[in-house]
C-alpha cells in the first residue's frame, strides 16, 4: 500500500511544475475537425429563396425522431423555395438529436446542413426547440459560407451546398 501512495505522490509532484493545458474557452476556441457535425441550418439558394421544400425526408430519417416538417403548398405568385411546397413549419428538437447527420444526409437539395457552431445552450427545454426562424440563414447569405476550417484548407463543403435544382 505504501508503495502505490508513494508513485501516486510521484506522478503528482512530476506533473505539479509542468504547464498547465488548460484551454482558455471564452476566448480561445478550440478547432474542430472538418467532419464535426455541429449546429443545424437550413440553407437559401444564391437567389435567396429557401432550399427545403418540406419533402420531410429528414423527419423519416431521423433515428431520435427530434425534426417536425409541416409543407403548405407555394403560391406562384410569390414562391419561398423552388417547386409546388415549401416548409411552412420546420422544427428541430434538440434534446431529443443525436447529431448523427442522417438529416443531412436524406435532404435531396441540401438544404439542413450540420455546421461547425458547438456553442449550444439553453436554459428551458421551450428553448431548445429550434424553429424554422432560428435554423435559416439570412437572405444575404445565399447558400452559406464554407465552414473555417475548410476555407484555410482551400477546399470546398462536402457534400456540395452550391447545387441548384
Amino acid at each position: 500500500m505504501i508503495k502505490e501512495l508513494v508513485k501516486g505522490l510521484g506522478t503528482t509532484l512530476r506533473y505539479l511544475f509542468k504547464p498547465p493545458v488548460t484551454v482558455q474557452y471564452p476566448e480561445v476556441k478550440r478547432p474542430v475537425r472538418e467532419r464535426f457535425r455541429g449546429r443545424h441550418e437550413l440553407k437559401r439558394f444564391a437567389n435567396g429563396q429557401e432550399r427545403c421544400i418540406g419533402c420531410a425526408l429528414c423527419a423519416a430519417a431521423c433515428p431520435a425522431d427530434a425534426i417536425l416538417v409541416i409543407p403548405a403548398e407555394n403560391d406562384p405568385a410569390n414562391p419561398r423555395s423552388p417547386g409546388e411546397r415549401y416548409a411552412a413549419v420546420y422544427e428541430i428538437n434538440m434534446l431529443r438529436c443525436i447529431f448523427c447527420g442522417y438529416c443531412e444526409d436524406a435532404c435531396p437539395t441540401n438544404a439542413i446542413v450540420l455546421e461547425h457552431q458547438y456553442e449550444l445552450s439553453f436554459y428551458d427545454r421551450r428553448a431548445a426547440i429550434y424553429t424554422k426562424e432560428m435554423l435559416l440563414v439570412p437572405p444575404d447569405k445565399g447558400h452559406g459560407e464554407p465552414p473555417p476550417i475548410l476555407q484555410q484548407l482551400n477546399r470546398q463543403p462536402s457534400p456540395p451546398a452550391k447545387i441548384d435544382l
